[in-house]
């Protein structure tokens, strides 16, 4: 394509399916400079009848693990739940040979119950947003299991 010929235009209303064809962009293109291509998406799910009451998703890739939503419904909170899913995400980490488990949490989030399960801050950017932090967190699974 002729640079001339680009053009850029706003476009807040990406379909899922659009952000998930950039997701896959990016991967071919790490992947292509690392050699890595273990990526895999990794999530549990509670539910409570047909109603989804917590969960938590991210990915794999590289031996180390991203956790990107963690969410209990409010009344379903202080039970154990978010306990429970965290231990499912962490044990399937380990499982497939990671050795880091990374999130991000804001400081009016969940930061304290993410340390109580042995994650620790590994950065920390203020007034995002205004008046709070975006905390990077690290839980350190150790050396993986060979197999």
């Amino acid at each position: 394509m002729d640079r001339g010929e680009a053009r850029i235009s706003a476009r807040h209303d990406l379909s899922p399916e659009q952000i998930d064809r950039l997701e896959d962009l990016l991967y071919a293109f790490n992947a292509s400079r690392t050699g890595l291509r273990d990526a895999a998406q990794l999530a549990f799910v509670a539910e409570f009848g047909d109603e989804m009451i917590g969960a938590v998703a991210g990915y794999t890739w590289g031996g180390f693990c991203e956790l990107r939503q963690v969410w209990v419904h409010e009344d379903h909170r202080r039970h154990g739940l978010g306990r429970l899913l965290m231990t499912e995400a962490i044990e399937e980490a380990r499982t497939r040979g990671c050795t880091s488990v990374f999130l991000a949490t804001f400081d009016f989030q969940a930061p304290q119950f993410y340390a109580r399960l042995g994650f620790r801050p590994v950065a920390e950017i203020a007034d995002k947003p205004a008046g709070h932090s975006d905390i990077l967190m690290r839980l350190a699974l150790g050396k993986p299991n060979s197999g």
